[in-house]
């Protein structure tokens, strides 16, 4: 009986201690509700509401095969701007767009955000990912 005990207080112990090691998962329905908000302050006025962008002008996020396809591109991207002629959607965008001075957290949401919104579906950009992209 003594056995028993023990290993029935030893597993529990283990166990508890595991699940305190463990960092929660990263809530990115969260993030993205937070990155509309980011959106709107930073992004509209030139990708417009529905990330459709300005034809000829501002390159469109929806459904974009050019951010999409570069997940570390897109946090340097926001982080320093982008100057000189990118390729979107087969059409040729030679706009400048300044950096943005945001936080991890802001610049993951946003990326959430867009990535997850207008007939786009990626996976998560967290800010452990944006601060790496500082350096």
């Amino acid at each position: 009986m003594k056995k028993i005990f023990l290993l029935l207080f030893t597993t529990i112990n283990l166990s508890t201690f595991l699940s305190f090691d463990q960092k929660p998962s990263f809530d990115i329905k969260s993030s993205v509700a937070r990155g509309k908000d980011v959106y709107t302050t930073y992004c509209t006025s030139c990708h417009m509401e529905q990330g459709e962008g300005i034809d000829e002008v501002y390159p469109p996020l929806a459904k974009s095969d050019y951010m999409m396809a570069d997940k570390k591109r897109s946090i340097q991207q926001i982080l320093k701007g982008v100057s000189g002629e990118i390729k979107v959607k087969g059409k040729i965008y030679n706009s400048e767009m300044p950096g943005q001075d945001l936080s991890d957290q802001e610049v993951s949401d946003v990326l959430n955000y867009v990535r997850n919104s207008f007939g786009n579906k990626g996976d998560a950009v967290t800010p452990e990912q944006v601060k790496a992209g500082r350096n």
